[in-house]
């Protein structure tokens, strides 16, 4: 997993509340565990004026001119700034990928849904919750300011304006450590790895018939 500790990036508006996770990645793309390539299909319904399925070229289809992450002052965005109970819907992983691969490596909004919040600590997206008074502080500087950009610093839990403003934002301590570190769940486990090859070995000693046969 990739390591978060501090990035400045521009910031691409997505002006919508109740945000599914079927609008961040459509069912019919979820045919792959792999993490990656998802990216192309990310807010597909949104993204393009035809209806896409797995195996279409996208780069030949029709974009939306009016979807805010198609214009072109948003285009390399690693920042998605959103409104309220964003990832809410089904429980599924791919929504994180979707973004991840898309390009963001934070996404800010006012609340998240439980399930999608936990997901994106697992695959190196930094969900941030601000205050719905400080969001829209962002969204109106966004708009009226090409080639706007925030910092983040995780190790602070700051976020911080191009005027110098300066936002906190709470993680759990558990949370910062596997995201500075880049460590996921299998990371965490690994990094026990020679006490699991010595507990293993010491079990094959003193029980040698459950690994008969």
């Amino acid at each position: 997993m990739k390591s978060f500790t501090q990035l400045t990036a521009l910031v691409a508006p997505l002006d919508r509340v109740n945000v599914d996770t079927d609008a961040i990645i459509p069912k019919q793309f979820l045919k792959s565990i792999k993490r990656s390539g998802f990216g192309p299909n990310a807010f597909d319904e949104w993204r393009y004026l035809d209806h896409g399925e797995p195996g279409i070229d996208n780069s030949k289809r029709p974009l939306n001119p009016d979807f805010s992450l198609n214009q072109p002052r948003y285009q390399g965005a690693q920042i998605l700034l959103t409104r309220k109970n964003f990832g809410c819907g089904s429980s599924r992983e791919h929504a994180p990928w979707a973004l991840d691969d898309y390009g963001f490596r934070a996404v800010i909004a006012p609340s998240f849904a439980d399930i999608f919040f936990n997901n994106c600590y697992k695959n190196g997206l930094l969900p941030i919750v601000l205050t719905e008074d400080q969001v829209e502080q962002l969204f109106q500087e966004v708009y009226a300011a090409e080639g706007y950009q925030l910092s983040i610093d995780l190790e602070k839990q700051t976020v911080t304006t191009p005027s110098g403003a300066t936002f906190a934002f709470d993680i759990t301590e558990h949370r910062k450590h596997c995201l500075l570190n880049g460590l996921d769940e299998i990371g965490l486990t690994l990094q026990h790895a020679d006490d699991i090859k010595t507990f293993e070995a010491q079990r094959r000693q003193s029980q040698p018939w459950l690994f008969n046969g």
